[in-house]
């Protein structure tokens, strides 16, 4: 009896999983060997640097290159490439390594991990996800180490082009540079900038696409719904707010920079909400337009099954769509000549109404406390988002609002669906259903 009560559904065990790497690496990062200064972080500043590099979100109270020693960059370098992957993903490699059965409980959480439509063919998926990480991040490491190494050394610039290529791919944020204001003092290195926002765009695509691209290659036609949505949605979002900012900033954020600097700049800021973290622009003087696309951005995110967060752009496409169809009166939402599942419809309103909803109740926290609603709005939708953004507030949050941006991270990245649905009970289809009845909408 006790052990049926102890099983987890698929939902549940990702979850806990999560918990449990942020609690470990905050145990590790603790240690005096983990900072520099060799006295230990407050337990829950550890906690929060956890969490933000197993949830891939960036929001740092230090430096990372001043604070940590090569200890604690590691750690949170690995914690940076479980949480992009998940624990249970590298868990199945370990098992295909050593030749062992993959039972139906692992297969279903792989599902929800990596974002697979269907049970069949998830382990094939998953070895796909591991080979195109690890051939994403080798090659931005070797280009990284370009343009590193000549100016860190060797072996410091080899350590940097790792990290960075790993945080780039997860969308993770974190940065070695040592300056505590990410990457404004590169914005005009067009090879670092260029590699860091492919690989962005590489890690958030989702795994899914990756499997249609490795199989079906430039025959389009061929490919799933879901990845022809997330590669037009993921374009245009890319042209249209780089060609947003570039108007918005040039003579706010990008005052004084050359036009190819401007532009490049543009691109990266166009990239980086969605859901990276790093920035080549001060935040703090984008204009209110600015401040605003940058906020939108982050709340649409990455791809569904991605290292990214956000309510997701294909999440965004549906709800799109959906609203289009309803103005046009048409029952049915199409688009490549298919027609979109009711339920996946009514699954994606739902997420966003939830994602929404913690939102809101992480910036009522922080506002609480006495920060400003845009401030407070922006570190909240950043924190959810799994961004990394911030205005400057993050290293002086008080301590309910550091607990308050945890819990957002959290429940970004494993999904504020899946934690409301992680403490309920599952409960059986009703055999008898209330009447229906209409009421005023609009």
């Amino acid at each position: 009896m006790l052990r049926r009560r102890m099983q987890f559904n698929a939902v549940q065990t990702l979850t806990l999983s999560f918990a449990a790497l942020i609690l470990a690496g905050g145990v590790l990062l603790t240690l005096p060997v983990s900072s520099r200064s060799g006295q230990p972080l407050p337990f829950l500043d550890a906690l929060f640097t956890s969490a933000s590099a197993s949830c891939v979100t960036g929001l740092v109270l230090y430096d990372t290159w001043t604070r940590f020693t090569l200890f604690g960059q590691a750690v949170i370098l690995l914690l940076i490439q479980i949480g992009g992957l998940s624990f249970m993903t590298l868990s199945i490699l370990v098992s295909i390594l050593l030749h062992r059965r993959i039972g139906l409980h692992r297969r279903t959480v792989l599902m929800d991990t990596i974002g697979a439509l269907q049970m069949g063919g998830v382990v094939r998926l998953t070895r796909r996800a591991l080979l195109v990480t690890a051939a994403c991040e080798g090659t931005g490491a070797v280009l990284l180490a370009l343009w590193f190494c000549p100016r860190y050394g060797l072996g410091r610039g080899l350590w940097m082009a790792l990290f960075h290529a790993v945080s780039a791919f997860c969308n993770a944020g974190f940065d070695l540079l040592g300056t505590g204001a990410s990457l404004t003092t590169a914005a005009g290195e067009p090879l670092l900038n260029i590699v860091l926002m492919a690989l962005i765009i590489c890690g958030g695509m989702g795994f899914l696409v990756w499997d249609d691209v490795l199989t079906h290659g430039r025959h389009i036609r061929r490919w799933r719904l879901h990845s022809k949505l997330v590669l037009l949605s993921t374009s245009l979002l890319f042209v249209g707010g780089a060609a947003a900012f570039y108007f918005l900033e040039r003579d706010h954020a990008f005052a004084g920079a050359p036009t190819g600097q401007k532009a490049l700049m543009a691109a990266f800021q166009s990239v980086t909400p969605r859901t990276a973290g790093f920035n080549t622009a001060d935040l703090m003087a984008l204009s209110e337009g600015g401040t605003l696309l940058t906020m939108v951005l982050m709340f649409i995110g990455a791809g569904s099954g991605s290292t990214g967060g956000g309510i997701k752009v294909n999440t965004f496409m549906v709800i799109l769509l959906s609203a289009f169809a309803q103005a046009r009166r048409k029952e049915d939402v199409n688009v490549f000549r298919r027609r979109l599942d009711r339920d996946d419809i009514r699954k994606a309103y739902s997420n966003v109404s939830m994602y929404f909803l913690a939102c809101l109740a992480g910036c009522a926290v922080l506002c609480v406390q006495g920060i400003s609603l845009d401030d407070a709005l922006f570190e909240s939708i950043s924190a959810i988002g799994t961004v990394g953004l911030t205005r400057g507030l993050t290293p002086s949050l008080p301590a309910l609002s550091k607990l308050a941006v945890l819990l957002l991270m959290f429940a970004g990245r494993v999904g504020s669906m899946s934690v409301a649905m992680a403490v309920t009970r599952d409960r059986p289809r009703a055999k008898v259903r209330n009447v229906p009845e209409k009421i005023l909408i609009g």
